[in-house]
């Protein structure tokens, strides 16, 4: 659409935006003169739904009142609770019922799903990342391959953007692909890359690893409730992602998992087994029957029971998503972003620029404004006047105006804060 740069017009958006009675939902950091912020930083820890403490509190009260009986007896009984997120969650990353499970973290469930998707052998033993890529998917590849006796100097391949260039382009990860592909085990890219906030071209990687014979997963962790996503349909491996970003469920929340039903259904698949993985039929015959039988579906690599007080407030925030549904929050993300995109444009300045793929298609929520000079000056600058974003080094702002809470006249405040600064 055509924006224009005055105030009256953001709040002319704001006025007609069908998902602006969702800010009323979460509560707002509010600044020293007793007014909201201008927060964000959802893409590193998105803000509090008012439902969370309920969730969490009723879960006090069902323990206090039952005990062990709140298990089958509770309001949302503890024993399945991790099925609560059988529908929303596939709902929410375009997978069948039976495809996702709530655990873990998502280094946690990263390294659980290479114990079964990174098999490497002698002829076949490297995987590919992409970079920038989150130092916690380095650290847990670099591991895994020394594990199995390999040199990560050797079996690592890092896809990086030509020089000159910030984001990656697919036909360098296909060439990649095309001359090392017989050698290559597991092509683990990001949805959404943290840095940049360029979005991958993930259905283009996963038809071209899977052309080569290579594994592929997702780490969607600025993914996951930003932009639509098909990861049945695309028929990639496994994906992983994390729910204290958009998906607002709080600090170190129980984290996402996604395996393919085509996978789900083979209990040989190597795996790391934990009781709660067990066929639920027979988990509680414990010493009686020692032998472990995965159930079915993504359920199968649980490894314990899950936390309750840590799934009452993802099961708040998921609730969110589901009502409001992605189609929705995509098309006012783009909105809101392009908005901000466009006052950035508007006020040309050699002190910065931005780096986030400028095509609605390849980014999310984010833009990334890469600081020229001194850009710590200018960080804390923007928070001077209670802007909420991130920093990371060397040089980069992330700001990440998110549907859910943010709205037209957020981004409008920023960009005069930000102009300030040319």
């Amino acid at each position: 659409m055509t924006f224009q740069s005055d105030e009256s017009f953001a709040q002319k958006l704001d006025a007609e935006d069908p998902l602006r009675h969702y800010r009323d939902r979460f509560h707002l950091p509010i600044g020293p003169d007793g007014q909201p912020v201008i927060y964000f930083a959802g893409n590193s820890l998105g803000l509090q739904p008012k439902t969370a403490r309920e969730a969490v509190v009723q879960e006090l009260e069902d323990w206090a009142r039952l005990g062990v009986d709140a298990h089958f007896e509770g309001r949302t009984p503890w024993y399945p609770y991790h099925e609560v997120f059988r529908e929303t969650g596939a709902r929410l990353v375009g997978a069948n019922p039976g495809e996702v499970v709530m655990m873990n973290s998502l280094t946690v469930n990263l390294h659980l799903m290479m114990v079964s998707f990174y098999r490497p052998t002698r002829e076949r033993h490297k995987i590919v990342i992409d970079w920038p890529c989150f130092p916690s998917d380095i650290y847990a590849v670099k591991t895994q391959i020394a594990t199995h006796g390999y040199d990560p100097a050797d079996a690592l391949i890092i896809a990086k953007p030509r020089e000159g260039e910030h984001t990656i382009r697919a036909e360098d990860v296909e060439a990649t692909l095309d001359r090392e592909g017989a050698q290559i085990a597991l092509v683990l890219t990001a949805g959404v890359n943290f840095f940049t906030g360029q979005v991958m071209d993930m259905p283009r990687l996963i038809t071209a690893a899977r052309q080569h014979g290579c594994r592929i997963g997702l780490d969607l962790a600025h993914a996951a409730g930003n932009i639509p996503l098909s990861l049945h349909d695309w028929g990639v491996d496994f994906a992983v992602w994390c729910s204290y970003k958009y998906l607002n469920s709080g600090p170190g929340a129980v984290a996402g998992c996604f395996v393919h039903e085509r996978h789900g259904k083979n209990p040989d698949l190597p795996r790391f087994a934990g009781w709660w993985g067990n066929d639920p039929d027979t988990r509680f015959k414990m010493h009686l029957l020692p032998d472990f039988t995965p159930r079915a579906g993504a359920d199968g690599w649980q490894i314990s029971n899950p936390p309750i007080m840590a799934m009452a407030p993802l099961k708040a925030s998921i609730e969110l998503f589901d009502e409001a549904g992605m189609t929705a929050l995509r098309a006012k993300s783009e909105k809101l972003t392009g908005y901000l995109q466009d006052l950035i444009d508007r006020m040309p300045s050699d002190q910065y620029e931005v780096i986030t793929p400028s095509d609605p298609a390849k980014r999310g929520c984010q833009l990334s404004i890469l600081a020229h000079d001194d850009p710590k000056s200018l960080f804390r600058r923007l928070q001077s006047h209670r802007v909420i974003g991130d920093f990371r080094e060397p040089n980069v702002i992330r700001v990440a105006p998110v549907p859910l809470y943010n709205t037209f006249h957020d981004v409008w405040r920023f960009a005069q804060i930000l102009s300030a600064h040319r």
